[in-house]
């Protein structure tokens, strides 16, 4: 038994509230090397003649990447107190695992066993139930429709008339928006994700002059309170971005101590080096986001600079009902400045969504205390790599995307925002050298996994454009330029996840063998009453799949095709065209 690769830590993703009344128990061991968990689990307080009293429950294993298995238990502690160890087997040992360490047997000291304390409901983590249901669509305003000639910025090029560059403009704005709500619900959309629309020098925003004003180009104030009223009418929610990291270089404080130096006011609002503040010098004499000296990073351990900004993010919540904060560079902001945030804006709004942008593992930010979600990237990089770059096989990607389901708790997963093109990244369609096939096998798999998935303005349709500023081109409003082939496969796909809660976050997860030269990826979602499996095949050429479960009598149907069929044999082989797929119901 290999027991330096036995880990566990009693909380986060490992041992975590899941409801009110439920707990969550996670460990990992070496792959292949533990056949059986055994959870010794009771309450610290209940003793019987001098001794401990404990139940066993034998752990499922929920998956394996390349490296571990991973185990999992619910449990539901009357009281709500908890200590528990676990007992390993594999055919030739037994070995007792607690909080110091390893045994040859169930230890009798209960402070060998992890402690669980206490199950507070105030500790639960909670995301807004209504995320668990979305479909997101994210709009670069700049680029979506232009409803408003009259406010479009000086020099403005005609629609779609030129490539995007990092400083053309084209006209986009909240007007153009509004009039295309009606595309947005034939679609099927339930939320929309606007980049930043505060006033801002770029086609982009993220450098803010003022937090407390819409860009003109967008509109005004009125337009938006129209903007969000429509949607809501339409079942749609609205979340805005926010750049909390760093201001715009004409940011008025920022332009004050340019002027100023260090008799200027708001000379702490930011992180300087030393005076005068030098813009030409690289990297600047004072900090930013990258080295972009128009980007100034804000101190946000700064009290002034932290009642301005914890204003902006209430304002918005209060004075135009948002349902979302999307916060830019999350991960280089301090954690106190976001614990601080969300108790804010959810005394306003307490289903309010908070969605960081982070790339990497972000634990430290979904504890229940900052972040409802982060942007999902690990799931983005594995999805593109097995259908768009074809560098991993489907073991492979079942390997890596169960890293991925067990780096949060499973009520974190189920909010995660999922995606697989954005404004900071090459258009899909590109990715896939323009194979809509492949394009609709990541829709396929992304609109009925566990999370709230979200898609780029456009990808749709067929848009393509490479990495910044090509994936910002102009919506081509021309159904000429549309493939409609494309738009149906995704619309029937997220009314599909609305029709089958099992194809949104409903259920236990699993993935299934790949077979036949590993080319299939196949994973089911049960509740242990109905049971869907979503099966697609990764190349070009039609295989079979036999399905690893006896399912003779049983109904089966094809969610896809509508299509009922009774098992009738000891085995059932489903045949999938090249990158096919299907949607068995039973």
């Amino acid at each position: 038994m290999i027991l330096e690769a036995v880990y566990h830590r009693p909380k986060d993703n490992y041992a975590y509230a899941c409801t009110n009344n439920e707990l969550h128990i996670r460990i990992k061991t070496k792959k292949n090397d533990i056949q059986e968990v055994t959870l010794l689990h009771g309450d610290p307080y209940q003793w019987e003649n001098g001794k401990w009293i404990y139940e066993n429950k034998k752990m499922i294993l929920t998956g394996a990447d390349h490296l571990f298995d991973y185990w999992f238990a619910p449990i539901s502690p009357p009281f709500k107190r908890l200590r528990y160890g676990f007992l390993l087997s594999n055919e030739s040992e037994k070995v007792f695992y607690g909080e110091k360490g390893f045994a040859d047997s169930p230890s009798t000291d209960i402070g060998d066993y992890f402690c669980f304390p206490f199950l507070n409901a105030i500790d639960v983590f909670k995301a807004p139930s209504w995320v668990k249901d979305t479909v997101w669509y994210q709009i670069f305003p700049e680029r979506f429709a232009n409803g408003n000639e009259n406010n479009d910025p000086e020099g403005s090029l005609k629609w779609n008339s030129s490539d995007p560059t990092p400083s053309n403009f084209f006209g986009g704005d909240l007007d153009g928006v509004i009039q295309n709500i009606p595309y947005l619900k034939e679609l099927g959309i339930s939320g929309i994700y606007f980049t930043p629309i505060f006033k801002a020098q770029s086609n982009h925003k993220y450098d803010t002059i003022d937090y407390f004003e819409i860009d003109p180009q967008f509109g005004t104030k009125e337009t938006l309170k129209k903007l969000i009223s429509t949607c809501h009418e339409h079942g749609m929610k609205v979340m805005l971005d926010a750049v909390f990291n760093h201001s715009g270089f004409y940011f008025e404080q920022f332009q004050d101590v340019l002027k100023k130096g260090e008799n200027s006011p708001y000379k702490d609002w930011f992180h300087v080096k030393e005076f005068p503040l030098d813009i030409d010098m690289v990297p600047p004499n004072y900090d930013t986001f990258a080295f972009e000296p128009t980007m100034p990073k804000l101190n946000t351990e700064n009290n002034e600079v932290r009642q301005y900004l914890l204003e902006v993010g209430r304002y918005w919540v209060k004075e135009f009902d948002i349902d979302g904060w999307r916060l830019d560079v999350a991960n280089e902001v301090d954690h106190h400045f976001w614990r601080e945030f969300r108790k804010e804006v959810k005394s306003i709004k307490p289903d309010l969504y908070i969605l960081g942008e982070i790339w990497h593992d972000s634990m430290p930010w979904l504890r229940g205390d900052q972040f409802d979600a982060v942007m999902n990237y690990p799931f983005t990089t594995n999805l593109l790599n097995l259908f768009a770059k074809r560098t991993i096989t489907p073991t492979q990607f079942v390997e890596n995307m169960t890293t991925v389901v067990h780096m949060y708790p499973k009520n974190v997963n189920e909010v995660n925002f999922n995606l697989v093109g954005s404004h900071d990244t090459p258009r899909v369609l590109t990715e896939c050298g323009e194979d809509i096939q492949r394009v609709k096998q990541i829709y396929t798999f992304m609109l009925s996994f566990t999370g709230t998935p979200c898609i780029y303005y456009g990808d749709e349709i067929g848009l393509t454009g490479g990495q910044d500023p090509g994936c910002r081109k102009c919506f081509p409003w021309e159904k000429e330029h549309h493939n409609e082939d494309l738009f149906t496969h995704i619309q029937k796909l997220i009314q599909l996840r609305k029709d089958y809660s099992l194809l949104a976050n409903e259920g236990a997860l699993a993935f299934l063998p790949g077979y036949l030269h590993d080319q299939c990826l196949a994973f089911t979602k049960s509740n242990g009453k109905d049971t869907i499996l979503v099966l697609l095949n990764c190349k070009d050429e039609p295989t079979s799949y036999s399905l690893p479960f006896n399912l003779k009598g049983k109904k089966i149907t094809n969610l896809w095709s509508n299509e009922d069929f009774a098992a009738e044999a000891d085995s059932i082989e489903v045949e999938l065209e090249g990158y096919g797929f299907a949607f068995l119901h039973f």
